[in-house]
Formats: structure tokens, sequence, C-alpha cells
């Protein structure tokens, strides 16, 4: 399996991020003081993905960040990265005008992007800020996200978890966090430099910042909002087959697998 979430790709908070303990590339690969990106991301995910396939075997994509997993699948054109010191210098016109000013810049410069970018989203609008610098857009990228084109013949699987499921299950994982040493786990990674993309990481600041049974409360519920988003983004993927979760992991790979079949994507023998 391959990885396509943004979070896991960091080491050092496996509880936090819910890592895999059975082996899954690119995940961990990143100190968390290592300023990650979708086209690093992208060149990795390529090279794994083409090594399995080199080996006659099915490539398995797994994840959570949109926007990694249409990289990992296709050949996003993405803009190249900001000159030195262009990133700090809008992070600081962020800090010192407020969110709600620096957001009325980009409204300015690119208005697209801006009404795609909540004002107190730093990360995404000092991002879209560098862009327009570059002369590109955030927004045209998002548009791109949903393309049918992929590198291969791929097939898209969503897994269909009824809402009051889901939020079960966030839950029950949000508790299970903190039995496992979550807290201590999140303190050890804030001793250290940590990257801004690294610090997007849900829970992280919620467990600095709050006493334990409010931080679990935060987690949850931006969880069940991110679960919400992924639900909006997953349905827009062009081709997508969605296939009934809440089973026993055996019935829906069996069900995935009889689809891939059909469509000529797993050779007819192909259990694995």
């Amino acid at each position: 399996m391959i990885s396509a979430d943004a979070m896991q790709a960091y080491r050092g908070l496996p509880i936090l991020t819910n890592q895999d303990e059975r082996h899954t590339q690119l995940v961990g690969i990143w100190p968390l003081d290592h300023e990650g990106s979708v086209a690093e991301y992208q060149r990795l995910a390529h090279e794994a993905i083409d090594g399995v396939l080199a080996q006659e075997r099915l490539a398995v994509v797994v994840g959570g960040t949109g926007l990694y997993l249409r990289a990992a699948v296709s050949n996003l054109e993405l803009p190249p990265p900001p000159d030195a010191g262009v990133r700090e210098r809008l992070e600081a016109v962020y800090e010192r005008v407020g969110g709600e000013r620096a957001h009325a810049l980009l409204a300015e410069r690119d208005p697209p992007a801006a009404a795609h970018v909540h004002p107190n989203d730093r990360r995404r609008v000092v991002r879209a800020l560098e862009l327009v610098e570059a002369g590109a857009s955030l927004r045209p990228e998002a548009d791109r996200l949903w393309s049918s084109e992929t590198r291969h013949p791929t097939l898209f699987v969503g897994l269909d978890v009824p809402r009051e499921e889901l939020a079960r299950r966030i839950d029950t994982r949000t508790q299970a966090m903190f039995e496992r040493g979550v807290e201590e786990e999140a303190r050890r990674a804030l001793e250290s430099p940590i990257s801004a993309t690294a610090s997007m990481i849900v829970g992280l600041r919620e467990i600095a910042e709050l006493p334990r049974e409010q931080a679990a409360e935060a987690i949850a519920l931006r969880t069940r909002r991110y679960a919400a988003y992924q639900r909006k983004w997953m349905r827009r993927i062009p081709g997508l087959v969605t296939v009934r979760g809440g089973r026993p992991a055996g019935e829906i790979a069996d069900e995935i697998l009889q689809v891939a079949r059909a469509r000529q994507h797993v050779p007819a023998g192909h259990g694995g």
C-alpha cells in the first residue's frame, strides 16, 4: 500500500496521525521540522507506484488528503516553490495585519483564490499570495484536482460509512489515542522545531493548549468536520465506485476485487 495522507508522511506522531503498524509506503518519511510539499510528495508517490507496477503487482493508494491522492495518480502541473524569503515575508505580513486584511489583499490580487480560502486559514492565504507573486493561482490547481486523467489505468473506490457510525468511530478512536499516550507523544514532538505544515496536524495544538477532556472533544469535533469535507471531495472524483463500509474488511476487499476484475484492472487470478 502507498499512503496519500499528508500528515502520516511525518514521523514522530504515529498515535496522533493513526499510522498503521503494517508497512505502508510514504508513511513516516519526513521529520517534523521538514516543510513537506505536494511537488515532493508527487515525485515520491510516482516512484513508489511505478516500482510496484514494475513487479507486476497492484499499486493500492490509500488516504485521506485529496490533493495528495490526485498528485499520486496523475501528473499535476505544480508551481515552483517560492523564492528564498518570500514565504517568511508574507507570513510576517499576515501576522502584522491579521487574517482579514491579508485575505483582502489576496482578494485584490486573485479573487477566485480568495473565494475559496478562509481568512483564518493562515497557511493557505500565505500560499495563495506566494502563487500570485509567482504569476500563478491557487484556484486552477483546485480545478485540476477533479480531472479524469491518470498516469495509469486507475479504479477509484470510496468507502461509504453512515455518518452516525463514522462519528462513533471517531469518538472511540480519539479516546483510544489518549489511552495510548498521545499527550506524551505530542509533548515530545513540540519540544523540537516543527514545520508550518506539520503544525497543522489535527490535535497537536489542542493537546498542547487545552485540558485533557476539552482537547479530546476539540479533536473529535475537528475530525468529524474533516471527515465531512472528505465525503464532499470524494463524491467529486470522476468514475468513483462507492462500496458500503461498516462491514468486515474481507467482505469489502472481495467486493472491490470483483469490481476491479470486471473493469480489467486486476488479472482473474490475482487475489492480493
